[in-house]
């Protein structure tokens, strides 16, 4: 039984890999001809995941200040707050939360829409069409995520520096403008611009395992319940296996160039 399930699991992991590779080379003619359901889906991914992302950034502030400020008291080292909030946030925290705040909405809502499609025989009727379902509805999907997700990374930074300096503003000793200053302490370019930009390899495999799921479902009701759950379990999943992939490499990089600044 276990050598089934590990077969089954293969096969599908396989099998996605080749919906990736054929959804990646479909995504520059995507680009081109379908630009107006490219920015659609954007605006539908920034909006849907805006109001979670800017509340999730200010909660992450306010509580990183109400929980590590107390430690910090004791040691004296108060004044390092600010840094260490920013460094935090803008480096691992926030491309990860907001990479998976815009799976868990994205991921069920893709699995959803593309399962419904498929029950409702939509996806049949398109290929009948001669307009195949990735370059067609998984193509624009996965890029929209992709540009989306990098900017709701740096929404959600901003909130969570605005909710640490508002708990500074109400609880702290510090002014706005030395909160400002002691925030980019310990922060490097090198160290938040690769963070931030990864997220758009986050939002693609968030756009994808959307797609797949929903593409896998079958033609029940039932189905489209089950797509939405996947698309969810399977993106988070991707994102936390992404992230454990790509940050060697990027370090790596970074050091490779001689980036430091």
């Amino acid at each position: 039984m276990i050598f089934r399930v590990f077969r089954d699991r293969s096969e599908a992991a396989l099998e996605f890999v080749g919906f990736g590779t054929r959804a990646l080379l479909a995504i520059p003619g995507a680009s081109i001809h379908r630009g107006s359901e490219v920015v659609r889906q954007f605006e539908r991914v920034i909006w849907g995941s805006l109001p979670i992302v800017l509340v999730g950034g200010l909660s992450v502030g306010l509580v990183t200040w109400l929980q590590t400020r107390r430690l910090l008291v004791t040691y004296g080292i108060e004044s390092t707050l600010p840094s260490i909030l920013a460094a935090a946030v803008l480096v691992e925290t926030g491309p990860m939360l907001a990479a998976l705040m815009v799976a868990g909405k994205m991921g069920a809502g893709l699995g959803a829409e593309l399962g419904s499609m498929v029950l409702t025989e939509e996806v049949d009727a398109l290929e009948v069409l001669g307009a195949p379902a990735i370059p067609t509805l998984v193509a624009p999907r996965a890029i929209a995520c992709g540009l989306a997700v990098p900017f709701l990374t740096v929404i959600l930074g901003v909130a969570a520096l605005l909710g640490g300096l508002l708990a500074e503003l109400t609880g702290g000793e510090m002014t706005a403008q030395v909160y400002g200053q002691k925030s980019l302490l310990f922060l490097k370019l090198s160290d938040v611009i690769p963070a931030t930009l990864k997220t758009s390899i986050f939002g693609l495999l968030i756009g994808l395992m959307g797609c797949w799921a929903g593409l896998k479902a079958d033609r029940s009701a039932e189905s489209v319940g089950k797509a939405a759950t996947r698309g969810v379990v399977w993106s988070m999943a991707g994102v936390f296996a992404a992230n454990v992939a790509i940050v060697p490499l990027l370090q790596a990089g970074v050091a490779a160039i001689g980036w430091t600044g």
